[in-house]
Formats: structure tokens, sequence, C-alpha cells
């Protein structure tokens, strides 16, 4: 609503969610703002509800309120019913109470102050007793409900005036302007101190009401009548809190004064002078540093009893024996991060991976993903399966194979070209990305513990995996690719609906039927495409907020990150061979690696690691 009334708001009519007014000076201004507002109804198809529409009124309800050329005044009709209300005997009718009164608080001056008695039942292991001054305050907001004054619009073209004042437990302000000589008040504002602005001084109190743009101006007491009587209110409540001294004291200013060990310009004694703020000393602990540190951290990593784990594990060890210095978890990360071994064996963490970019496809079978998955144990001579998926549909095709030569390939795909035409593209690479994680985990379950006969099982696979509900498509592979769901064999065994129907013996009928089903194909299709759109989007923002940011550059030695499938236990081995190094960057995180031995290739960039470099800590 406010995108289409934008230009509207404010000069010929108000807009609050589906409600609005439009307004105007005169008869005619009113007829010509109504005229461009029902233009623009029609213009953007908005439908209104005419039996709720008035027109041409002087005074109606808006939001609660009544408007009129004199001002704003309370809903009669609201305001009756809040005043029958009888006295609340729960915390949720005095909740009640307040929350329906509290509506109209800024037609009602002091509304905190009279509220207070019942306001302190709310607080926290407060005894819920009706006293009688909360009596008197429950029958005093109903009256000034009945007794609202009318509050004007604002004159943007004349002067506000702002008077507010504050006591020891409460704050009092009305904004207003003068008419004909006479304030007459925009709204009534009034707010209950916190337990902690009770402590301010009296200044600090004033403060709490002001606003910097405004201008202040110290009107005497005996002027300002309207709301300096609250100042002058009697605190009840004045000896309820116990005193309590202020700590000045503030010990964590000292720490990290000092510059981190990162800037190099920084003095040798920075790590020392944050440990030392910190007040981290521990009695009976040796403090060493230089070579003797870097050797203790060596014999924990790389000694008999090391066994290369990580940083934290290194520094305990070091801690549990004995020794200590400032900046051991820095030192130990380093030492790590430069270990050819744990480099060499180390695993592909999450945050290593590179941002994801994903591959629209607006047709099925016009991109697959093809892939190796192997060597598994030899089942009727083959040892590998060479699968290949639909970017759209998931549609997954595989065959088992005895090599994993380019000529099974060549022959594989000439049949697949005969099933599914000719692709646009087909899209590989050295690893296993492209083989479906949720195949391989239908392959795991369907061969169980008899690794030798997976090759038996490859095709139930196939059918369990096309007939399996697919998120970022909407439905399943086999209903995209034939526009129908696939009939399994215990739905005629049970007697399904379809098995038994009429349509079946009728070929007229049935022919109609599965004519609807392809005319609806192209919808199911275009649906799929959305379906799979938003989820890329929403995953790519997921996954690219859990990695760190990769930078890399030509020249730079890495490591590579060579895979293995694993589908049978004891079939994964994974490593880290060397060394390469970087001879071009590419978008999207793709790098060309070059050997001294061999061609340049390229891979992705989360399949390199850039820690080569040796730079031990010095001190």
């Amino acid at each position: 609503m406010m995108a289409i009334f934008h230009d509207m708001i404010e000069e010929t009519m108000e807009v609050f969610m589906d409600d609005f007014s439009v307004f105007g000076n005169s008869f005619q201004s009113c007829l010509s703002h109504l005229e461009r507002m029902l233009k623009r109804c029609e213009d953007t198809n908005l439908c209104l509800n005419w039996e709720k529409s008035h027109f041409m009124v002087k005074d109606g309800i808006f939001l609660g309120h009544k408007i009129s050329n004199q001002g704003i005044e309370v809903d009669k009709a609201k305001a009756d019913v809040i005043t029958k209300l009888p006295d609340p005997t729960t915390i949720k009718g005095i909740r009640y109470f307040l929350g329906h009164a509290g509506f109209y608080r800024c037609f009602i001056k002091d509304f905190s102050k009279i509220a207070r008695p019942m306001t302190r039942l709310l607080e926290k292991d407060t005894s819920f007793i009706f006293f009688q001054e909360c009596v008197e305050a429950f029958q005093t907001l109903k009256r000034k409900l009945t007794e609202a004054p009318i509050l004007i619009a604002p004159d943007w073209d004349m002067p506000f005036e702002l008077m507010y004042d504050a006591s020891d437990y409460a704050i009092g302000a009305v904004l207003g302007q003068r008419q004909d000589k006479h304030f007459r008040p925009i709204p009534y504002a009034t707010k209950t101190m916190t337990e902690a602005e009770s402590n301010y001084t009296t200044t600090k109190k004033e403060m709490l009401a002001l606003e910097f743009t405004f201008k202040v101006i110290d009107t005497k007491g005996a002027e300002n009548l309207t709301v300096d009587h609250l100042s002058r209110l009697k605190n009840p409540y004045q000896n309820v809190l116990d005193p309590k001294e202020i700590n000045e004291s503030f010990p964590l200013e000292t720490l990290n004064l000092v510059s981190t060990r990162g800037n190099q310009s920084t003095p040798w004694f920075v790590d020392f002078a944050n440990y030392h703020a910190g007040n981290f000393i521990v009695k009976g602990m040796s403090c060493v540093s230089g070579k003797e540190a870097i050797e203790i951290l060596k014999a924990y990593h790389y000694g008999p009893t090391g066994g290369h784990h990580g940083p934290n594990y290194i520094a305990k060890k070091v801690f549990d024996s004995g020794f200590y210095w400032p900046s051991i978890y820095h030192d130990a990360q380093d030492l790590v991060k430069n270990c050819d071994v744990c480099q060499c064996q180390g695993k592909i963490s999450q945050k290593d991976e590179m941002p994801q970019n994903s591959i629209q496809v607006c047709e099925i079978f016009d991109v697959w993903g093809i892939d190796f998955m192997g060597p598994f144990p030899s089942s009727r001579g083959n040892k590998y399966i060479l699968v290949v998926v639909d970017y759209l549909s998931k549609w997954v095709e595989a065959k088992a194979l005895p090599t994993n030569d380019s000529r099974v390939v060549c022959k594989f795909l000439k049949n697949l070209f005969a099933r599914f035409e000719t692709p646009r593209d087909i899209i590989s690479d050295r690893g296993t990305h492209f083989c479906n994680d949720q195949f391989t985990e239908v392959m795991q379950k369907e061969v169980g513990e008899n690794s030798a006969s997976w090759s038996d099982k490859l095709d139930d696979a196939l059918w369990a995996f096309g007939t399996a509900y697919k998120t970022p498509i909407g439905c399943t592979p086999y209903k995209l690719v034939y526009g129908k769901a696939c009939h399994l064999p215990v739905e005629l065994e049970h007697k399904a609906y379809w098995a038994l129907k009429h349509a079946n013996f009728d070929l007229k009928t049935a022919g109609d039927h599965r004519k609807v089903q392809i005319n609806e194909l192209n919808e199911l299709r275009d649906q799929a495409y959305e379906n799979s759109l938003i989820y890329k989007e929403k995953t790519k923002r997921l996954h690219d907020s859990k990695i760190k940011n990769h930078v890399f550059n030509i020249g730079d030695r890495v490591l590579l990150f060579k895979y293995r499938l694993k589908i049978f236990s004891g079939k994964l081995k994974s490593r880290w061979s060397r060394p390469f190094t970087i001879s071009q960057v590419y978008p999207y995180g793709t790098v060309e690696l070059s050997q001294p031995d061999g061609p340049n290739f390229k891979v992705n960039g989360h399949c390199v690691n850039t820690n080569l470099e040796r730079t031990y800590p010095s001190w």
C-alpha cells in the first residue's frame, strides 16, 4: 500500500496497512483527491470493500480514533468498553487493562504516574494484592478516558513547544502548539523510570527527556504548570531499594592496550604486557622463550609421543608438563600449519571449500555430469561404475564396467545420446563431485555386507533413486521425465486404485488421461526449474557463509588432494600429493597447476593447499 500511494501519502491521504483515508479542505478538493485515489486503485487492480467504505464525512473513526476538523479524539465506543471492565483479580487482568488503556495513553496526562500502583504488581517476586491505591488508579484511568481532551493535529508552519519534567520515579512531557494564545496539546507522553534510571542525579533525570535537535529553554517552576507538579510528588517507594556502592574499578581497561603480535612494528614485550594485564600468571610453571619454546613444541608434535596432533592438543600437553609462554597457541598453530606430515595427511574441511557457482539448466538432458566410481571388489568381472546425472531432472544412468578407459566411455555415451538426444554440455573433473551422494547412499544400502554382488544391485539402485522425491525439483526424477508417477510392483500386489479403476480398460479414457498428463508436463518442468533455482540460491547462501576467503597467486606452490570414493569399508584412501605450481587463476575458484614432468591441468581451488612456506615463529 505504501508503494502504491507513495506520492499521495501525507498530502492527500494517510495509509496504515490496508486501511487508508482521503482528506481535503473542501468538498471539491476531497472529490479530486478521491478520484485520483480510485484511479490508482484501478491501475493497480486493487479491490476495495465498499461495505466498509465511507464517503464525504466530516468526521470518522480511523484506527480507533475519531478524526475531525477539530482534532483527534478517543473512540467513545472503545472507551465505553474499557470503562465497563471489572476490577482485575489476576496479573493477566492487569496486563489486559493496561494494554487497552495504554492504547490511548497519549490522551491521558500523567498516565505512568496514575498507573504506577498497578505496574508495581507486574514486577518480579511481587505478591498480588490489589490495595486501595490500585483501585483508585484503576478508576482514575477509566475516568480519564471519558474525559480525554481533543488533541490537535500539528501545524508544521507554527512553532512547537515541548514541556517536560522528572520526578523520582517518572518522566512526563507534553508536545503542543499555541492557538489563539492558548496552549493546545498534540500528544502527552510519560515514562516510568527503570531501577537504574531512578538512581540518576536530578540533572541526568532531566536529560532523559531531552533531544539534542531541540532548543532547550529553562522555564521557572511557577510557569511550568503543565508538568511541573510531577517533580513535586512524594515518592511512596523511595526507601524500597537498597543503596549500592558503584564500582569504579575497571581492570579490563588495561587489557590489550598494546597492539597484537601481527604488527611487525610493535615492541618485543607485547605478549608479556597483555599477559600480565589479564592477571593470568600461573604459579608453579616454567616460562620459556626463544628457541627453547620452539624445541618444546617440536618435541610434543614430531616426537615419539607427539602423534602430530592439532595446535590445541599440543598446547594442552605443554601446559600439563609445566611449561607456558604468552604466544603458545599462536606458535602451535604456525607449527602445525607448516608440518609436512599434517599437511599431506589432513582432510579438506568445509571452510576450505570454494564459493558455490550454480549451473542453471532450462531443459532436461541439456547438461550431464559424468564420472567414474571405484575401483570396487570385482563383481562378475566389473570393478567400476560409470555414472551420469542430468543436472535439472536428477535422472541417473549408470553402468558396471571392467575398466575405466576411454573406449568404454565412448560406447556408453553413444548409447546415452541415442536415448536422450545429444546434450549441450558434459561436465566432469578429476574428482568424484559429480557422482551423486544420494545415489552412493542407495548403493551402500542395496549392497549391504555382500560387496561381491554390487553389480547385480545396480539396476535396483537406479530404480529406487529415480522414484525418490528430490527436494531441489519438488518431485521425483521419473515424474519429471515421463510426466507421470512410476507404478511399482507393490501397487499391483496390494491392488492400488489405479490398478482397479475402469479407466485402465477403456482405451479412450486412458488416452485422454495421458494427454492431460503430457500437456501438464511443460508446466511441471517449468516449476521444477523454479524450485531448482530457489534451492540452489538458498544452499549457496548457507554454504558461502561458512567458508573462508581464498587468495591464489600465480607461482604459489601447493599440495593437491586426491580422492578415492568410499563405498565399501577399507576402500577409502585419500592423500595430498606435491609439489605443484599455480600457473593460471580462473574465475569461479578454478586454478591451473603445472608439474615438472607432465602437462598442466585445471582443478577446483578447494582441492589445493597453499600451506608450504616455512615461517616458524621468531622471538
